[in-house]
């Protein structure tokens, strides 16, 4: 009996940590991204880069979002090789292998919902999107030429309603490059 609760506090904090590494490397990956370098990118002689300036331009708000996606993606592939060892151990009990399988549905489930939200708020004229599920909230950054408005949160918290279980107080909006959430 101890063992099922060590291996159900396990699966746990592996759980709590992942969605905490989420989180850390969405909240601090914007302050530490270099925008004036585009992974591989190469520089000429003349110190010029191969693209033209305008596209090297248009690419620094894009650096956030796909900063923070490669992040969580990065995360979850840890989160699911650790679920998946877990579930695959020889000593392995079936409620720990049972309990593995929930998790990663979840995950999977998280990761689905999230590429549809940012989808659908694309859809609907922002620049970009990403989003960041976890169990007790969702927050979604948003790149908004125009800045966010009363108006705009209100339609990307129909979205999430309309794809999540979450309540509109379990959302959190924020725009990139702004630190107040909405």
């Amino acid at each position: 009996m101890k063992q099922v609760w060590k291996r159900r506090a396990v699966a746990a904090a592996v759980v709590v940590l992942v969605g905490t590494s989420v989180y850390l490397n969405w909240r601090y990956a914007g302050d530490v991204a270099d925008t004036s370098k585009v992974l591989g990118q190469s520089t000429l002689v003349n110190g010029e880069t191969a693209e033209a300036q305008a596209d090297t331009a248009d690419s620094g708000g894009d650096d956030y979002f796909s900063t923070a996606r490669l992040s969580r993606k990065q995360a979850r592939d840890t989160a699911i090789s650790m679920l998946e060892e877990a579930k695959g151990e020889e000593n392995a009990s079936e409620e720990v292998a049972n309990e593995a399988s929930e998790t990663l549905q979840v995950l999977a489930g998280y990761t689905v919902a999230e590429t549809q939200i940012e989808n659908l708020v694309v859809a609907k004229g922002y620049a970009d999107c990403v989003a960041f599920m976890g169990a007790d909230s969702i927050s979604v950054v948003v790149s908004a030429p125009d800045g966010l408005e009363a108006a705009d949160v209100a339609k990307i918290k129909d979205i999430v309603v309309a794809e999540t279980s979450y309540e509109p107080g379990q959302i959190k909006i924020m725009e990139a490059g702004t630190a107040a959430a909405k």
